[in-house]
């Protein structure tokens, strides 16, 4: 968004790099080189709506565009928890709620979560998502910003970190929602069945039908018996090369002034 365009509380709030991103005509999300998003940050946010009244957490947040993303929509969940071991990422979280008017709806958390967080009681959550670093220590390439390396290398939160934390806040059928590559399919199904929380709900998402998938998204169920739905693929594109009429569906609001 041009600076021009912004009102003046947006431009007081925003730190020298920093651009605002409208997700709705009401809701906004301040963004950074090292902590913005992608397509794969809305499709988890599409696939891990929650219900009404809900309490929901998100571990890892960055800039917070998952749960401002379900505010945009209109969600009606009675509290998100946004956590994020970076200061500076929780400090666009919480400027982004501000500016959007949500304040009282996201409750920021700078914290690791392999330690104690007091402000979320355990067992008081219906629904956790995660968009975690996809890739396992010592594989790919490194990137020399540490912000950049923690939100891809699992140096500070591996998947085994997420799971154990998702089950100490769930209630029992609580919800965890992940988005992932499929390299690590099966570490994410054996590190959320040994958590106590049940694969339920299996999609792939591909960019074009003639490529293979390269993401997926999973839903566990805490407490939940065994039995794994696969969902339809998700494409990204259609044959045309244009976005999906799903993933049109997903934007719908993205830029709305």
């Amino acid at each position: 968004m041009r600076l021009e365009n912004l009102t003046e509380k947006e431009r007081e709030l925003l730190l020298p790099g920093e651009s605002v991103e409208v997700l709705s005509s009401k809701i906004k999300v301040i963004t950074s080189k090292t902590h913005t998003f992608g397509t794969d940050t809305f499709i988890l946010a599409d696939f891990s709506i929650p219900k009404k009244h809900e309490i929901a957490v998100e571990i890892g947040t960055g800039c917070g565009t998952i749960p401002l993303y379900w505010l945009s929509l209109g969600s009606e969940v009675k509290k998100i928890f946004a956590i994020d071991i970076q200061k500076n990422a929780c400090s666009q979280v919480s400027r982004s709620a501000e500016i959007s008017g949500v304040s009282d709806k996201v409750e920021v958390i700078c914290a690791d979560i392999k330690n104690e967080i007091s402000q979320i009681l355990p067992h008081s959550c219906d629904l956790v998502v995660c968009n975690p670093p996809y890739k396992a220590v010592g594989s790919g390439l490194v990137n020399s910003e540490a912000g950049i390396r923690i939100a891809r290398h699992e140096h500070e939160c591996t998947i085994d970190d997420v799971t154990r934390c998702a089950a100490k806040f769930l209630n029992f059928w609580g919800r965890l929602c992940l988005c992932h590559r499929v390299e690590r399919l099966c570490d994410v199904i054996e590190s959320m069945k040994n958590a106590g929380i049940e694969p339920k709900k299996l999609r792939l998402v591909q960019q074009r039908k003639n490529s293979a998938p390269k993401l997926f998204l999973i839903e566990g169920k805490k407490g939940a018996r065994p039995g794994l739905i696969a969902l339809p693929t998700l494409f990204i594109e259609d044959d045309c090369g244009n976005l999906s009429d799903e993933m049109t569906q997903i934007y719908r609001y993205y830029g709305e002034k």
